[in-house]
């Protein structure tokens, strides 16, 4: 699985961390920054993520801001975009489940690292149900 991060510099440790961890499982992975903690914009990030995806480059994102909101809100201004601000597994799980979400979206601050695996783990874990969920999802977008 191709699973693209990004972070502002609220994030960028975390994200740095969760790197680490998800390499040592074998996931193919690309860092789109932030790559440092000196202040920057979480939108810049937040389209970067969006746009990696919407273009097929790869599968799932995880993005980290402070409280995970901002670059979560970025990222789903972006078509075909789901993303889910995810504070722990069982969101995280039912995001995918449900709502076929594309990016788990963290907030930094507000977490621990360990509880960050398990909503990674929970997210990436997770399968979309399909079904009825589907119907509601195609009746997201604006035409």
């Amino acid at each position: 699985m191709k699973i693209v991060v990004a972070s502002d510099h609220a994030g960028y440790e975390m994200k740095a961390r969760l790197e680490g961890y998800l390499k040592e499982r074998s996931f193919e992975l690309t860092d789109l920054g932030s790559n440092s903690a000196e202040s920057v914009d979480y939108p810049d990030y937040g389209h970067k993520i969006a746009e990696y995806i919407s273009q097929g480059k790869a599968e799932i994102g995880i993005s980290l801001c402070g409280s995970g909101n901002g670059i979560n809100m970025t990222a789903n201004k972006h078509p075909e975009i789901r993303s889910a601000l995810c504070w722990n597994p069982e969101i995280a799980a039912l995001a995918r489940q449900h709502n076929n979400a594309n990016i788990c979206a963290l907030p930094a601050r507000f977490i621990s690292f360990e509880e960050a695996k398990t909503i990674v783990d929970a997210f990436l874990q997770a399968k979309f149900e399909g079904g009825r969920h589907q119907r509601r999802i195609d009746k997201i977008p604006l035409h």
